[in-house]
Protein backbone atom coordinates (compact mmCIF):
# COMPACT_ATOMS: atom_id res chain seq x y z
CA UNK A 1 0.00 0.00 0.00
CA UNK A 2 1.41 3.40 -0.91
CA UNK A 3 1.75 5.90 1.87
CA UNK A 4 -0.49 8.82 1.14
CA UNK A 5 -0.63 12.32 2.56
CA UNK A 6 -3.98 14.07 2.45
CA UNK A 7 -4.21 17.81 2.11
CA UNK A 8 -6.63 20.51 3.24
CA UNK A 9 -10.07 20.81 1.84
CA UNK A 10 -19.28 39.63 -14.98
CA UNK A 11 -18.52 42.83 -12.51
CA UNK A 12 -20.86 44.40 -12.28
CA UNK A 13 -22.90 45.87 -14.99
CA UNK A 14 -23.30 49.61 -15.25
CA UNK A 15 -26.95 49.47 -14.27
CA UNK A 16 -28.50 52.85 -13.58
CA UNK A 17 -32.10 53.55 -12.63
CA UNK A 18 -34.23 54.61 -15.61
CA UNK A 19 -36.98 56.39 -13.78
CA UNK A 20 -39.57 56.66 -16.52
CA UNK A 21 -41.24 53.32 -15.92
CA UNK A 22 -38.40 50.85 -16.31
CA UNK A 23 -39.01 47.52 -14.63
CA UNK A 24 -35.95 46.48 -12.66
CA UNK A 25 -33.93 43.81 -14.47
CA UNK A 26 -30.46 44.12 -12.92
CA UNK A 27 -27.65 42.30 -14.58
CA UNK A 28 -24.30 41.38 -13.15
CA UNK A 29 -21.21 39.75 -14.46
CA UNK A 30 -21.08 36.37 -12.76
CA UNK A 31 -17.65 34.91 -12.52
CA UNK A 32 -16.96 31.25 -13.17
CA UNK A 33 -13.88 29.34 -12.20
CA UNK A 34 -13.65 26.10 -14.16
CA UNK A 35 -11.85 23.36 -12.34
CA UNK A 36 -8.42 22.70 -13.81
CA UNK A 37 -7.56 19.12 -14.67
CA UNK A 38 -5.80 17.69 -11.62
CA UNK A 39 -2.50 15.91 -11.75
CA UNK A 40 -0.39 13.89 -9.34
CA UNK A 41 3.36 14.02 -9.24
CA UNK A 42 5.98 11.88 -7.61
CA UNK A 43 8.50 13.61 -5.47
CA UNK A 44 8.27 17.32 -4.78
CA UNK A 45 8.37 19.57 -7.84
CA UNK A 46 9.44 23.23 -7.64
CA UNK A 47 5.84 24.39 -7.24
CA UNK A 48 5.33 22.50 -3.99
CA UNK A 49 6.65 23.26 -0.54
CA UNK A 50 6.48 21.46 2.80
CA UNK A 51 3.51 19.65 4.35
CA UNK A 52 0.89 21.52 6.35
CA UNK A 53 -2.13 20.36 8.27
CA UNK A 54 -5.57 21.13 6.84
CA UNK A 55 -9.19 20.13 7.32
CA UNK A 56 -8.53 16.64 5.96
CA UNK A 57 -5.09 16.02 7.44
CA UNK A 58 -1.57 16.66 6.22
CA UNK A 59 -0.60 17.55 2.68
CA UNK A 60 1.64 19.55 0.39
CA UNK A 61 0.81 23.12 -0.46
CA UNK A 62 1.86 25.09 -3.51
CA UNK A 63 3.95 28.19 -3.60
CA UNK A 64 2.82 31.24 -5.52
CA UNK A 65 2.30 30.54 -9.24
CA UNK A 66 5.12 31.36 -11.62
CA UNK A 67 4.86 34.86 -13.14
CA UNK A 68 2.40 34.76 -16.05
CA UNK A 69 3.55 35.60 -19.55
CA UNK A 70 3.23 39.38 -20.03
CA UNK A 71 1.55 38.99 -23.42
CA UNK A 72 -1.14 36.68 -22.05
CA UNK A 73 -1.59 38.84 -18.98
CA UNK A 74 -2.19 41.88 -21.20
CA UNK A 75 -4.70 39.94 -23.30
CA UNK A 76 -6.50 38.78 -20.15
CA UNK A 77 -6.80 42.38 -18.95
CA UNK A 78 -8.03 43.58 -22.35
CA UNK A 79 -10.53 40.74 -22.51
CA UNK A 80 -12.06 41.79 -19.20
CA UNK A 81 -12.23 45.39 -20.38
CA UNK A 82 -14.11 44.13 -23.44
CA UNK A 83 -16.51 42.20 -21.19
CA UNK A 84 -17.47 45.40 -19.40
CA UNK A 85 -17.87 47.63 -22.46
CA UNK A 86 -21.28 46.32 -23.66
CA UNK A 87 -22.75 46.62 -20.16
CA UNK A 88 -21.70 50.26 -20.08
CA UNK A 89 -23.17 51.04 -23.50
CA UNK A 90 -26.79 50.11 -22.93
CA UNK A 91 -27.43 52.40 -19.96
CA UNK A 92 -26.62 55.53 -21.98
CA UNK A 93 -27.77 54.22 -25.32
CA UNK A 94 -31.16 52.75 -24.42
CA UNK A 95 -33.22 55.97 -24.62
CA UNK A 96 -32.03 56.39 -28.21
CA UNK A 97 -32.39 52.69 -28.98
CA UNK A 98 -35.99 52.50 -27.81
CA UNK A 99 -36.95 55.52 -29.89
CA UNK A 100 -35.23 54.09 -32.96
CA UNK A 101 -36.85 50.67 -32.55
CA UNK A 102 -40.17 52.12 -31.31
CA UNK A 103 -40.39 50.01 -28.15
CA UNK A 104 -41.34 50.91 -24.56
CA UNK A 105 -38.69 51.74 -21.99
CA UNK A 106 -39.22 48.53 -20.03
CA UNK A 107 -38.34 46.44 -23.10
CA UNK A 108 -34.70 46.71 -22.04
CA UNK A 109 -35.56 44.08 -19.42
CA UNK A 110 -36.14 41.52 -22.16
CA UNK A 111 -32.72 42.24 -23.66
CA UNK A 112 -30.94 42.04 -20.30
CA UNK A 113 -32.77 38.88 -19.25
CA UNK A 114 -31.95 37.11 -22.51
CA UNK A 115 -28.29 37.98 -22.13
CA UNK A 116 -28.18 36.85 -18.51
CA UNK A 117 -29.84 33.48 -19.24
CA UNK A 118 -27.42 32.83 -22.10
CA UNK A 119 -24.48 33.91 -19.98
CA UNK A 120 -25.35 31.50 -17.18
CA UNK A 121 -25.93 28.68 -19.68
CA UNK A 122 -22.57 29.29 -21.32
CA UNK A 123 -20.83 29.40 -17.95
CA UNK A 124 -22.30 26.06 -16.89
CA UNK A 125 -21.28 24.42 -20.17
CA UNK A 126 -17.85 26.02 -20.29
CA UNK A 127 -16.13 23.14 -18.51
CA UNK A 128 -17.36 20.74 -21.21
CA UNK A 129 -16.28 23.12 -23.98
CA UNK A 130 -12.96 23.92 -22.35
CA UNK A 131 -12.00 20.26 -22.11
CA UNK A 132 -12.49 19.83 -25.85
CA UNK A 133 -11.22 23.11 -27.29
CA UNK A 134 -8.62 24.26 -24.80
CA UNK A 135 -8.38 27.74 -23.34
CA UNK A 136 -6.95 29.45 -26.41
CA UNK A 137 -9.57 28.33 -28.92
CA UNK A 138 -12.36 28.84 -26.39
CA UNK A 139 -11.30 32.46 -25.91
CA UNK A 140 -10.82 33.08 -29.62
CA UNK A 141 -14.19 31.58 -30.55
CA UNK A 142 -16.11 33.20 -27.71
CA UNK A 143 -14.67 36.64 -28.40
CA UNK A 144 -15.52 36.22 -32.08
CA UNK A 145 -19.06 35.31 -31.02
CA UNK A 146 -19.29 38.46 -28.89
CA UNK A 147 -17.98 40.59 -31.77
CA UNK A 148 -20.56 39.16 -34.15
CA UNK A 149 -23.32 39.79 -31.60
CA UNK A 150 -22.32 43.44 -31.15
CA UNK A 151 -22.20 43.84 -34.92
CA UNK A 152 -25.75 42.53 -34.92
CA UNK A 153 -26.71 45.10 -32.29
CA UNK A 154 -25.33 47.84 -34.53
CA UNK A 155 -27.43 46.71 -37.48
CA UNK A 156 -30.56 45.42 -35.75
CA UNK A 157 -33.87 46.43 -37.38
CA UNK A 158 -36.17 45.32 -34.54
CA UNK A 159 -36.26 44.41 -30.86
CA UNK A 160 -36.70 40.69 -31.58
CA UNK A 161 -33.45 40.67 -33.55
CA UNK A 162 -31.65 42.49 -30.74
CA UNK A 163 -32.90 39.92 -28.23
CA UNK A 164 -31.53 37.16 -30.45
CA UNK A 165 -28.15 38.83 -30.58
CA UNK A 166 -28.32 39.36 -26.80
CA UNK A 167 -28.44 35.58 -26.47
CA UNK A 168 -25.38 35.28 -28.70
CA UNK A 169 -23.55 37.96 -26.71
CA UNK A 170 -24.37 36.20 -23.44
CA UNK A 171 -23.06 32.89 -24.76
CA UNK A 172 -19.80 34.50 -25.83
CA UNK A 173 -19.34 36.54 -22.67
CA UNK A 174 -19.99 33.62 -20.34
CA UNK A 175 -17.43 31.46 -22.11
CA UNK A 176 -14.83 34.26 -22.08
CA UNK A 177 -15.27 34.63 -18.32
CA UNK A 178 -15.05 30.89 -17.81
CA UNK A 179 -12.00 30.38 -20.00
CA UNK A 180 -10.01 33.22 -18.48
CA UNK A 181 -10.89 32.23 -14.94
CA UNK A 182 -9.90 28.63 -15.66
CA UNK A 183 -6.52 29.84 -16.86
CA UNK A 184 -6.17 32.34 -14.03
CA UNK A 185 -7.01 29.71 -11.40
CA UNK A 186 -3.86 27.83 -12.41
CA UNK A 187 -1.57 30.65 -13.50
CA UNK A 188 -2.39 33.82 -11.55
CA UNK A 189 -1.94 34.76 -7.92
CA UNK A 190 -4.32 36.97 -5.91
CA UNK A 191 -2.78 40.18 -7.28
CA UNK A 192 -3.37 39.42 -10.95
CA UNK A 193 -6.71 37.77 -10.23
CA UNK A 194 -7.98 40.97 -8.61
CA UNK A 195 -6.44 43.14 -11.30
CA UNK A 196 -8.05 41.09 -14.04
CA UNK A 197 -11.48 41.64 -12.53
CA UNK A 198 -10.64 45.28 -11.92
CA UNK A 199 -10.32 45.75 -15.66
CA UNK A 200 -13.91 44.62 -16.06
CA UNK A 201 -14.90 47.62 -13.99
CA UNK A 202 -12.74 49.79 -16.21
CA UNK A 203 -14.65 48.52 -19.23
CA UNK A 204 -17.96 49.29 -17.53
CA UNK A 205 -16.73 52.85 -16.92
CA UNK A 206 -15.45 53.33 -20.49
CA UNK A 207 -18.63 52.04 -22.14
CA UNK A 208 -20.82 55.03 -21.18
CA UNK A 209 -18.07 57.41 -22.30
CA UNK A 210 -17.98 55.79 -25.74
CA UNK A 211 -21.75 56.00 -26.17
CA UNK A 212 -21.86 59.55 -24.78
CA UNK A 213 -19.16 60.61 -27.22
CA UNK A 214 -20.96 59.01 -30.15
CA UNK A 215 -24.29 60.62 -29.33
CA UNK A 216 -22.63 63.95 -28.52
CA UNK A 217 -21.06 63.94 -31.98
CA UNK A 218 -24.53 63.66 -33.52
CA UNK A 219 -24.04 60.04 -34.63
CA UNK A 220 -26.44 57.14 -34.22
CA UNK A 221 -26.22 54.90 -31.17
CA UNK A 222 -25.36 52.12 -33.62
CA UNK A 223 -21.86 53.54 -34.03
CA UNK A 224 -21.19 52.97 -30.33
CA UNK A 225 -21.85 49.27 -30.72
CA UNK A 226 -19.94 49.17 -34.00
CA UNK A 227 -16.82 50.58 -32.32
CA UNK A 228 -16.96 48.04 -29.51
CA UNK A 229 -17.66 45.25 -32.02
CA UNK A 230 -14.49 46.20 -33.89
CA UNK A 231 -12.52 46.03 -30.64
CA UNK A 232 -13.95 42.58 -29.88
CA UNK A 233 -13.09 41.26 -33.34
CA UNK A 234 -9.54 42.58 -33.01
CA UNK A 235 -9.24 40.84 -29.64
CA UNK A 236 -10.56 37.60 -31.16
CA UNK A 237 -7.80 37.83 -33.76
CA UNK A 238 -5.21 38.30 -31.01
CA UNK A 239 -6.50 35.25 -29.15
CA UNK A 240 -6.38 33.18 -32.34
CA UNK A 241 -2.79 34.25 -33.04
CA UNK A 242 -1.68 33.32 -29.50
CA UNK A 243 -3.70 30.12 -29.16
CA UNK A 244 -0.58 27.96 -28.76
CA UNK A 245 0.57 30.06 -25.79
CA UNK A 246 -2.69 29.34 -23.96
CA UNK A 247 -2.39 25.59 -24.50
CA UNK A 248 -2.77 23.55 -21.37
CA UNK A 249 -4.20 24.42 -17.99
CA UNK A 250 -1.33 26.73 -17.07
CA UNK A 251 1.72 28.22 -18.67
CA UNK A 252 4.93 26.28 -18.68
CA UNK A 253 6.50 26.28 -15.27
CA UNK A 254 3.38 27.38 -13.42
CA UNK A 255 2.40 25.24 -10.49
CA UNK A 256 -1.16 24.04 -10.50
CA UNK A 257 -3.03 24.72 -7.27
CA UNK A 258 -2.83 21.76 -4.90
CA UNK A 259 -5.77 19.42 -4.70
CA UNK A 260 -6.96 19.92 -1.11
CA UNK A 261 -8.49 16.47 -0.74
CA UNK A 262 -6.88 14.43 -3.47
CA UNK A 263 -4.04 12.30 -2.11
CA UNK A 264 -0.48 13.57 -2.55
CA UNK A 265 2.16 10.94 -3.09
CA UNK A 266 5.13 10.26 -0.87
CA UNK A 267 8.38 10.37 -2.87
CA UNK A 268 9.12 7.01 -4.47
CA UNK A 269 5.55 5.71 -4.15
CA UNK A 270 3.11 5.25 -7.07
CA UNK A 271 0.33 7.78 -7.43
CA UNK A 272 -3.13 6.57 -6.36
CA UNK A 273 -6.20 7.46 -8.35
CA UNK A 274 -7.89 10.71 -7.38
CA UNK A 275 -11.31 10.29 -5.75
CA UNK A 276 -14.37 11.78 -7.37
CA UNK A 277 -17.05 13.11 -5.06
CA UNK A 278 -20.66 12.50 -6.00
CA UNK A 279 -23.12 15.35 -6.33
CA UNK A 280 -24.93 14.00 -3.29
CA UNK A 281 -21.77 14.10 -1.20
CA UNK A 282 -21.14 17.68 -2.28
CA UNK A 283 -24.67 18.79 -1.44
CA UNK A 284 -24.40 17.26 2.02
CA UNK A 285 -21.60 19.65 2.96
CA UNK A 286 -22.93 22.61 5.01
CA UNK A 287 -20.05 24.75 3.75
CA UNK A 288 -21.38 24.39 0.20
CA UNK A 289 -24.72 25.94 1.09
CA UNK A 290 -23.17 28.58 3.30
CA UNK A 291 -20.87 29.54 0.43
CA UNK A 292 -23.75 29.76 -2.02
CA UNK A 293 -25.69 31.98 0.37
CA UNK A 294 -22.63 34.20 0.86
CA UNK A 295 -22.27 34.70 -2.90
CA UNK A 296 -25.95 35.56 -3.25
CA UNK A 297 -25.78 38.13 -0.46
CA UNK A 298 -22.54 39.67 -1.72
CA UNK A 299 -23.82 40.17 -5.26
CA UNK A 300 -27.09 41.51 -3.85
CA UNK A 301 -25.13 44.19 -1.97
CA UNK A 302 -22.97 45.14 -4.94
CA UNK A 303 -25.81 45.39 -7.44
CA UNK A 304 -28.37 46.95 -5.07
CA UNK A 305 -25.90 49.67 -4.11
CA UNK A 306 -25.08 50.57 -7.69
CA UNK A 307 -28.68 50.36 -8.84
CA UNK A 308 -30.41 52.40 -6.13
CA UNK A 309 -27.70 54.81 -4.94
CA UNK A 310 -28.76 57.38 -7.56
CA UNK A 311 -32.29 57.40 -6.20
CA UNK A 312 -31.08 57.72 -2.60
CA UNK A 313 -28.77 60.62 -3.43
CA UNK A 314 -31.33 62.58 -5.47
CA UNK A 315 -34.57 61.98 -3.59
CA UNK A 316 -33.16 61.18 -0.16
CA UNK A 317 -30.17 63.52 0.10
CA UNK A 318 -31.18 66.31 -2.28
CA UNK A 319 -28.23 66.09 -4.68
CA UNK A 320 -28.66 67.13 -8.30
CA UNK A 321 -28.92 64.44 -10.96
CA UNK A 322 -25.54 65.42 -12.41
CA UNK A 323 -23.74 65.22 -9.07
CA UNK A 324 -25.52 62.01 -8.10
CA UNK A 325 -24.55 60.44 -11.41
CA UNK A 326 -20.90 61.28 -10.80
CA UNK A 327 -21.14 59.81 -7.31
CA UNK A 328 -22.58 56.55 -8.63
CA UNK A 329 -19.75 56.44 -11.17
CA UNK A 330 -17.41 56.97 -8.22
CA UNK A 331 -18.90 53.90 -6.55
CA UNK A 332 -18.11 51.72 -9.57
CA UNK A 333 -14.72 53.40 -9.84
CA UNK A 334 -13.94 52.52 -6.23
CA UNK A 335 -14.51 48.87 -7.12
CA UNK A 336 -11.91 49.20 -9.87
CA UNK A 337 -9.38 50.97 -7.65
CA UNK A 338 -10.05 48.56 -4.80
CA UNK A 339 -9.29 45.52 -6.92
CA UNK A 340 -6.07 47.03 -8.17
CA UNK A 341 -4.86 47.98 -4.69
CA UNK A 342 -6.15 45.02 -2.73
CA UNK A 343 -4.86 42.53 -5.24
CA UNK A 344 -1.37 43.46 -4.05
CA UNK A 345 -2.46 43.50 -0.41
CA UNK A 346 -4.02 40.02 -0.66
CA UNK A 347 -0.79 38.66 -2.07
CA UNK A 348 1.15 40.03 0.90
CA UNK A 349 -1.27 39.48 3.78
CA UNK A 350 -3.20 36.46 2.53
CA UNK A 351 -6.70 36.09 1.15
CA UNK A 352 -8.28 35.30 4.51
CA UNK A 353 -7.18 38.49 6.22
CA UNK A 354 -8.17 40.66 3.27
CA UNK A 355 -11.59 38.99 3.08
CA UNK A 356 -12.31 39.59 6.76
CA UNK A 357 -11.22 43.20 6.54
CA UNK A 358 -13.26 43.76 3.39
CA UNK A 359 -16.43 42.36 4.93
CA UNK A 360 -16.04 44.64 7.95
CA UNK A 361 -15.36 47.57 5.64
CA UNK A 362 -18.55 46.87 3.68
CA UNK A 363 -20.54 46.92 6.90
CA UNK A 364 -18.92 50.20 7.97
CA UNK A 365 -19.66 51.83 4.63
CA UNK A 366 -23.25 50.63 4.78
CA UNK A 367 -23.62 52.25 8.21
CA UNK A 368 -22.49 55.58 6.73
CA UNK A 369 -25.13 55.34 3.98
CA UNK A 370 -27.79 54.62 6.61
CA UNK A 371 -27.06 57.68 8.74
CA UNK A 372 -29.52 60.60 8.36
CA UNK A 373 -26.59 62.86 7.53
CA UNK A 374 -25.60 65.31 4.78
CA UNK A 375 -25.12 63.96 1.29
CA UNK A 376 -21.33 63.87 1.49
CA UNK A 377 -21.52 61.34 4.31
CA UNK A 378 -23.70 59.07 2.18
CA UNK A 379 -21.30 59.46 -0.75
CA UNK A 380 -18.39 58.56 1.51
CA UNK A 381 -20.28 55.46 2.59
CA UNK A 382 -20.83 54.43 -1.03
CA UNK A 383 -17.14 54.81 -1.80
CA UNK A 384 -16.20 52.76 1.27
CA UNK A 385 -18.65 50.00 0.31
CA UNK A 386 -17.24 49.88 -3.22
CA UNK A 387 -13.59 49.87 -2.19
CA UNK A 388 -14.15 47.27 0.54
CA UNK A 389 -16.28 45.04 -1.69
CA UNK A 390 -13.73 45.03 -4.50
CA UNK A 391 -11.79 41.83 -3.66
CA UNK A 392 -14.63 39.83 -2.10
CA UNK A 393 -15.97 38.01 -5.17
CA UNK A 394 -12.56 37.06 -6.63
CA UNK A 395 -11.17 35.94 -3.28
CA UNK A 396 -14.28 34.01 -2.24
CA UNK A 397 -14.06 32.13 -5.52
CA UNK A 398 -10.32 31.64 -5.23
CA UNK A 399 -10.71 30.09 -1.76
CA UNK A 400 -13.63 27.78 -2.57
CA UNK A 401 -11.47 24.65 -2.39
CA UNK A 402 -10.19 25.67 1.04
CA UNK A 403 -13.74 25.63 2.36
CA UNK A 404 -15.11 22.49 0.71
CA UNK A 405 -12.14 20.55 -0.67
CA UNK A 406 -10.83 20.42 -4.22
CA UNK A 407 -12.87 17.36 -5.15
CA UNK A 408 -16.06 19.27 -4.34
CA UNK A 409 -14.90 22.64 -5.65
CA UNK A 410 -16.13 22.36 -9.24
CA UNK A 411 -19.70 21.52 -8.26
CA UNK A 412 -19.63 24.04 -5.43
CA UNK A 413 -18.59 26.79 -7.81
CA UNK A 414 -21.55 25.93 -10.03
CA UNK A 415 -23.87 26.28 -7.06
CA UNK A 416 -22.22 29.57 -6.09
CA UNK A 417 -22.71 30.94 -9.59
CA UNK A 418 -26.38 30.01 -9.56
CA UNK A 419 -26.81 31.55 -6.12
CA UNK A 420 -25.05 34.72 -7.25
CA UNK A 421 -27.37 34.94 -10.23
CA UNK A 422 -30.39 34.64 -7.97
CA UNK A 423 -28.97 37.26 -5.65
CA UNK A 424 -28.43 39.65 -8.54
CA UNK A 425 -31.85 39.07 -10.05
CA UNK A 426 -34.11 38.91 -7.01
CA UNK A 427 -32.71 40.97 -4.15
CA UNK A 428 -32.17 44.32 -5.94
CA UNK A 429 -35.69 44.11 -7.34
CA UNK A 430 -37.05 43.39 -3.86
CA UNK A 431 -35.06 46.34 -2.50
CA UNK A 432 -36.67 48.52 -5.17
CA UNK A 433 -40.13 47.45 -4.02
CA UNK A 434 -39.14 48.21 -0.42
CA UNK A 435 -37.91 51.69 -1.33
CA UNK A 436 -41.11 52.42 -3.24
CA UNK A 437 -43.37 51.32 -0.40
CA UNK A 438 -41.38 52.62 2.58
CA UNK A 439 -38.80 55.28 1.72
CA UNK A 440 -35.64 55.68 -0.31
CA UNK A 441 -33.88 56.15 3.04
CA UNK A 442 -34.46 52.42 3.68
CA UNK A 443 -31.59 51.59 1.32
CA UNK A 444 -28.90 52.23 3.94
CA UNK A 445 -30.40 50.06 6.70
CA UNK A 446 -31.06 47.33 4.13
CA UNK A 447 -27.40 47.35 3.10
CA UNK A 448 -26.37 47.17 6.77
CA UNK A 449 -28.52 44.07 7.31
CA UNK A 450 -27.16 42.42 4.18
CA UNK A 451 -23.56 43.22 5.15
CA UNK A 452 -24.02 41.74 8.62
CA UNK A 453 -25.61 38.64 7.08
CA UNK A 454 -22.60 38.28 4.77
CA UNK A 455 -20.19 38.45 7.73
CA UNK A 456 -22.17 35.77 9.57
CA UNK A 457 -22.31 33.49 6.53
CA UNK A 458 -18.60 33.78 5.84
CA UNK A 459 -17.70 33.12 9.49
CA UNK A 460 -20.02 30.10 9.59
CA UNK A 461 -18.48 28.70 6.42
CA UNK A 462 -14.96 29.12 7.79
CA UNK A 463 -15.98 27.45 11.04
CA UNK A 464 -17.45 24.49 9.14
CA UNK A 465 -14.18 24.10 7.23
CA UNK A 466 -12.18 24.07 10.48
CA UNK A 467 -14.51 21.56 12.14
CA UNK A 468 -14.23 19.27 9.14
CA UNK A 469 -10.58 18.76 10.11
Amino acid sequence: MPKVLRGPGASPSAVRPILDGLTVFPTVRILLFVRSVGRHVTGRPPGLSGPVRGSAGWGLVSRAPAPPRPSLLLLAYLAFVSLGLPDGLIGVGWPSIRLDLDVPTEAVGVVLTAGTVAYLTSSVLAGFTLARLGVGWLLAGSTLLAGVALTGYASTPALAVMVGFALVLGLGSGAIDAGLNAYAAAAFGPRHMNWMHAFFGLGVAIGPLIMTGVLGAGLSWRWGYALVAAAQLALATAFALTVRLWRGDAPAGAALPPDPIAPQVVPGEPAPAAPRASIGATLRLPAVWLGGAAFAVYVAIEVSTGLWAFLLLTEGRGLSAAVAGLCVSGYWGSLFVGRVVQGVVAERLGSGRVLRGSLLGMAGGAVLTALPAPGWVTVAGLLVVGFAAAPVFPLLTLTTAERVGRDHADRTIGLQIGAAGLGAALVPAAVGVLLARVSVAALGPTLVLLAVALIVLHAAGARQARHAG
